[in-house]
């Protein structure tokens, strides 16, 4: 049987985690959702992990939610209930995870789609791109989590206004929204991604950490906790071998300029 969520590692610490049920534009069945939720709580204990990559299989979608063909055959409210705390732990798993989560969204982000696109810290789209919360349309409201994470991204106006009119925003609209950091062309988000993630990874792994550990505090913790957890996450970096060896080049490199000028003169 084809594997419904597939795991990649790259060596630079990069991980990939692939929504593959393509023929049904990467919706979750209660397996996947299952499975998806056991690689996130996996990942976390994984001391090498810096970057962590969130797509569809193929090009059209990145995932269109929860697979509705199952989810008629699941019509009580206790049943509704296990599911969206089944997919709602996962997702808020990946939320805490200590590293940057991306997502690489190609098309269709619709519905438990879009959720999973707010429970990731950044976010490339291509330029087919449709994110869209039509959770309304169905009679539902976002159950998953989203409805925090898009309130918190885009305040309250702007969120309302996308739950109630289950509206499908392009690519410009989002980046004038500032949901995206990223726009690559068609059917390249998860290439433009590995790129990002790149450019991460380079930086030293408890710098990465400590980053997202900040920000983090910043939204869960009052103002002056997160000043605090803020305080508290720099002495280690100021110490450690990273920041030693960026000031003494620095040092290095002012040392060897003020030798030339004063030769020069």
């Amino acid at each position: 049987m084809t594997q419904k969520i597939l795991l990649d590692h790259h060596d630079n610490g990069v991980i990939v985690i692939t929504f593959n049920r393509p023929e049904t534009r990467n919706a979750l069945d209660t397996e996947a959702m299952r499975a998806f939720g056991e690689i996130v709580t996996e990942l976390h204990a994984d001391p090498v992990v810096r970057v962590v990559i969130l797509t569809g299989a193929g090009d059209t979608a990145f995932c269109a939610g929860a697979d509705l063909v199952e989810m008629t055959q699941r019509p009580s409210a206790d049943e509704g209930l296990a599911m969206i705390t089944l997919m709602g732990d996962a997702l808020l798993a990946l939320e805490r995870l200590p590293v940057p989560v991306i997502g690489a969204i190609n098309g269709y982000a619709l519905g438990g789609g879009g959720e999973i696109s707010m429970a990731c810290d950044l976010r490339v789209v291509d330029a087919n791109v449709r994110l869209g919360f039509v959770q309304a349309k169905r009679g539902l409201i976002p159950g998953w989590g989203g409805g925090q994470r898009l309130l918190r991204l885009v305040g309250y106006t702007r969120a309302m206004e996308l739950l109630l009119t289950a509206k499908q925003l392009n690519a410009d609209e989002l980046e004038s929204w500032g949901m995206i950091n990223r726009i690559a062309p068609a059917g390249r988000a998860l290439p433009a991604a590995l790129e990002f993630a790149g450019e991460i990874a380079k930086l030293d792994p408890a710098v990465i950490r400590a980053m997202k550990a900040m920000l983090q505090a910043g939204l869960v913790q009052p103002y002056d906790a997160a000043l605090m957890t803020e305080r508290a996450l720099f002495p280690a970096l100021w110490a450690g071998e990273a920041r030693i060896k960026s000031t003494q080049s620095f040092a290095d490199k002012s040392d060897s300029k003020r030798k030339q000028e004063s030769t020069a003169s």
